[in-house]
């Protein structure tokens, strides 16, 4: 049996297993749905962005979607795709993660919609509260040791070592699972296929406790085309906080996809329609060089993320810097932006500055004579033209009344900050 939702999320290749009858449970009634979410972090990855989009499929297709931040299970810690143990953090820490992360929630869930508003909830509301005799005798004895050690999260750390604290981090998530399910009348976990063994535990304890049929949905863990684990780069995490990852950085992150990509992210992480995304990638195919599907997915997420002005000017600066777009119709906003990402400094112009004085102040040569020798060769560039040797750059070459940028080579990009007289 087919479903309009399951269907949505299979042609865009959010769907790696589900339960049987999860199909007939949609069709019947709405929904209410959860996801939870580990606030180790003070911010959310892209690779977090998976679940975060089914879970708002699910609220677009008339379904009530509850983000579960894990407080509780914050503390411990899930094993599930890890090689070693996480660090346990402080409660005060965990709560101030928590707040932060609401805030980006916001930018993909509807909390206010009725009667589908999104909920958002800590477990460390009812897990920081239990009491261990009577959570082993209630919970603890539906759960044999031969099938935990069976599911995937903890099998795969067993060679390397596995602590009892992280060992029992499945009865905790299973039991946020019964506790939405008798508080919330929630019937549906969502999440990564490395979380299928712990929904499947959810699952079979609630059938237990309860003597009803939960469901769950597993979307599959992204790599890229070359192999790479989806939302690393060399310098680390992607982060969707504009103070970890800048929304420039956030947005070349995306500009960057490689071509093998760009049709399945494009599907992932927008809400354009499957017309639309054909359309692109048909565009795309015949002029790749173009990367206008780069260019729609970039945008699009992070307009998402961090708003349209900060999209803007992250495309705008992106332009600029490929060549795009003449630097002279830029604003300072966008000047702004480059100037945080780009080595820059203080020049003082005067009437004219001799472009080897102007070149060695702005640090793109060690020297007066690096200077002469990179602009004889026609290396420097100024606002997107050649240097010349015996030339001199003066405040008609200042775009948006304080800013000159000059590139040296193919790629080393620096801002000279021209002060106002």
């Amino acid at each position: 049996m087919t479903n309009a939702l399951l269907d949505e999320l299979q042609w865009r290749g959010l769907i790696h297993d589900q339960t049987p009858s999860l199909a007939s449970r949609l069709d019947r009634d709405p929904i209410t749905g959860y996801v939870g979410f580990d606030p180790t972090a003070r911010s959310l990855q892209v690779g977090n962005l998976v679940p975060v989009m089914l879970l708002a499929h699910l609220q677009r297709a008339g379904h009530t979607p509850i983000v579960v931040v894990g407080g509780g299970t914050g503390l411990i810690g899930d094993p599930s795709g890890k090689s070693a143990e996480r660090p346990l953090l402080p409660p005060e820490t965990v709560a101030e993660h928590v707040a932060l992360q609401r805030k980006q929630f916001e930018r993909f869930l509807d909390f206010a919609r009725r009667p589908t508003g999104a909920q958002m909830v800590d477990n460390a509301a009812w897990l920081n509260s239990l009491e261990l005799v009577p959570f082993l005798r209630d919970i603890g004895k539906h759960f044999t040791v031969a099938m935990m050690l069976q599911k995937e999260s903890v099998k795969s750390r067993m060679a390397d070592g596995i602590s009892y604290t992280e060992f029992t981090y499945m009865l905790l998530q299973a039991y946020d699972f019964l506790h939405l399910y008798r508080e919330h009348g929630c019937e549906l976990q969502l999440g990564g296929t490395d979380q299928w063994g712990n929904i499947t535990a959810g699952i079979e304890l609630i059938r237990r406790l309860e003597g009803v049929e939960a469901h769950g949905l597993s979307a599959p863990l992204l790599a890229t085309a070359s192999g790479k684990k989806f939302g690393k780069t060399e310098e680390g995490a992607v982060w969707l906080d504009a103070k970890m990852t800048s929304p420039y950085k956030f947005y070349q992150f995306w500009i960057n996809t490689d071509d093998r990509d760009v049709e399945r992210l494009l599907k992932i992480f927008t809400f354009l329609s499957q017309e639309v995304i054909r359309d692109l990638i048909v565009d795309h195919k015949r002029d790749q060089s173009r990367r206008e599907a780069q260019r729609t997915l970039a945008f699009d997420v992070t307009e998402r993320v961090h708003g349209t002005e900060a999209a803007s000017r992250a495309r705008e600066a992106s332009a600029i810097l490929f060549g795009e777009l003449d630097p002279r119709t830029a604003g300072a906003a966008t000047w702004e932006t480059l100037m945080a990402e780009l080595p820059h400094a203080e020049v003082e112009l005067g009437p004219g500055l001799p472009n080897v004085e102007f070149v060695a102040a702005l640090g793109l040569a060690k020297s007066k004579g690096e200077a002469r020798r990179l602009l004889s060769q026609g290396g420097i560039y100024r606002n997107g033209e050649k240097l010349t040797l015996d030339g001199e750059t003066t405040p008609a070459e200042v775009l948006a009344d304080n800013y000159i940028w000059v590139r040296r080579g193919k790629k080393t990009d620096a801002i000279a900050f021209i002060p106002t007289s």
